[in-house]
Protein backbone atom coordinates (compact mmCIF):
# COMPACT_ATOMS: atom_id res chain seq x y z
CA UNK A 1 0.00 0.00 0.00
CA UNK A 2 2.88 2.34 0.82
CA UNK A 3 4.43 1.70 -2.58
CA UNK A 4 1.20 2.57 -4.39
CA UNK A 5 0.79 5.82 -2.45
CA UNK A 6 4.45 6.62 -3.03
CA UNK A 7 4.09 6.14 -6.80
CA UNK A 8 0.87 8.16 -6.92
CA UNK A 9 2.54 10.96 -4.96
CA UNK A 10 5.58 10.87 -7.27
CA UNK A 11 3.40 11.02 -10.39
CA UNK A 12 1.38 13.87 -8.91
CA UNK A 13 4.56 15.81 -8.11
CA UNK A 14 5.91 15.23 -11.63
CA UNK A 15 2.61 16.39 -13.14
CA UNK A 16 2.71 19.60 -11.08
CA UNK A 17 6.35 20.33 -11.96
CA UNK A 18 5.69 19.60 -15.64
CA UNK A 19 2.66 21.88 -15.66
CA UNK A 20 4.61 24.69 -14.00
CA UNK A 21 7.52 24.27 -16.41
CA UNK A 22 5.19 24.36 -19.40
CA UNK A 23 3.51 27.52 -18.10
CA UNK A 24 6.84 29.24 -17.52
CA UNK A 25 8.21 28.29 -20.93
CA UNK A 26 5.04 29.49 -22.63
CA UNK A 27 5.36 32.81 -20.79
CA UNK A 28 8.92 33.14 -22.09
CA UNK A 29 7.84 32.20 -25.60
CA UNK A 30 10.07 29.12 -25.66
CA UNK A 31 7.33 26.64 -26.48
CA UNK A 32 5.86 26.62 -29.95
CA UNK A 33 8.68 28.59 -31.58
CA UNK A 34 11.04 25.68 -32.20
CA UNK A 35 10.82 23.98 -35.55
CA UNK A 36 12.71 21.25 -37.32
CA UNK A 37 11.94 22.62 -40.77
CA UNK A 38 14.62 24.14 -42.91
CA UNK A 39 14.61 27.95 -42.95
CA UNK A 40 12.74 29.49 -45.86
CA UNK A 41 14.20 32.99 -45.85
CA UNK A 42 17.46 33.72 -47.65
CA UNK A 43 19.36 34.80 -44.53
CA UNK A 44 18.34 31.68 -42.60
CA UNK A 45 19.41 29.45 -45.46
CA UNK A 46 22.75 31.26 -45.74
CA UNK A 47 23.49 30.81 -42.04
CA UNK A 48 22.54 27.13 -42.20
CA UNK A 49 24.74 26.56 -45.22
CA UNK A 50 27.65 28.40 -43.59
CA UNK A 51 27.43 26.52 -40.30
CA UNK A 52 27.14 23.17 -42.05
CA UNK A 53 30.21 23.98 -44.17
CA UNK A 54 28.45 23.70 -47.49
CA UNK A 55 29.36 25.77 -50.50
CA UNK A 56 27.17 28.47 -51.97
CA UNK A 57 27.46 29.53 -55.62
CA UNK A 58 30.69 27.55 -55.94
CA UNK A 59 32.45 29.59 -53.24
CA UNK A 60 33.28 28.37 -49.77
CA UNK A 61 31.38 29.92 -46.93
CA UNK A 62 32.21 30.09 -43.26
CA UNK A 63 30.04 30.69 -40.23
CA UNK A 64 30.67 34.27 -39.17
CA UNK A 65 28.28 36.02 -36.80
CA UNK A 66 26.78 39.25 -38.09
CA UNK A 67 29.11 42.22 -37.89
CA UNK A 68 32.33 40.20 -37.87
CA UNK A 69 33.14 40.84 -41.49
CA UNK A 70 34.29 38.55 -44.26
CA UNK A 71 37.06 36.05 -43.75
CA UNK A 72 39.70 36.12 -46.40
CA UNK A 73 40.54 32.73 -47.85
CA UNK A 74 39.15 30.57 -45.05
CA UNK A 75 37.45 27.40 -46.20
CA UNK A 76 35.57 25.29 -43.67
CA UNK A 77 35.78 21.52 -43.64
CA UNK A 78 32.94 19.65 -45.30
CA UNK A 79 30.58 18.16 -42.73
CA UNK A 80 30.36 14.41 -43.30
CA UNK A 81 30.45 11.29 -41.18
CA UNK A 82 28.78 10.38 -37.93
CA UNK A 83 26.83 12.83 -35.80
CA UNK A 84 29.70 13.38 -33.31
CA UNK A 85 32.07 14.01 -36.23
CA UNK A 86 29.60 16.48 -37.75
CA UNK A 87 29.19 18.28 -34.42
CA UNK A 88 32.96 18.52 -34.02
CA UNK A 89 33.35 19.82 -37.59
CA UNK A 90 30.71 22.50 -37.03
CA UNK A 91 32.36 23.53 -33.77
CA UNK A 92 35.71 23.72 -35.54
CA UNK A 93 34.19 25.82 -38.35
CA UNK A 94 32.70 28.30 -35.90
CA UNK A 95 35.90 28.42 -33.80
CA UNK A 96 38.08 28.98 -36.87
CA UNK A 97 35.74 31.67 -38.20
CA UNK A 98 35.76 33.46 -34.85
CA UNK A 99 39.55 33.24 -34.56
CA UNK A 100 40.00 34.56 -38.09
CA UNK A 101 37.61 37.45 -37.44
CA UNK A 102 39.38 38.31 -34.18
CA UNK A 103 42.77 38.19 -35.91
CA UNK A 104 41.48 40.44 -38.67
CA UNK A 105 40.23 42.88 -36.03
CA UNK A 106 43.63 42.91 -34.34
CA UNK A 107 45.36 43.54 -37.67
CA UNK A 108 42.90 46.33 -38.49
CA UNK A 109 43.42 47.88 -35.08
CA UNK A 110 47.20 47.71 -35.38
CA UNK A 111 47.19 49.23 -38.84
CA UNK A 112 44.99 52.17 -37.76
CA UNK A 113 47.18 53.10 -34.80
CA UNK A 114 50.21 55.30 -35.48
Amino acid sequence: MRIIFGLVTLLLALAIVGSLAKTQLQALGQIGTTTTRAPTDAQGKAVTEAVMGRTRDGAATAAVPAGMGVMGGATPAMVEGTVPMQAQAIQNNVRDATNAALQKGVERSNSSQP
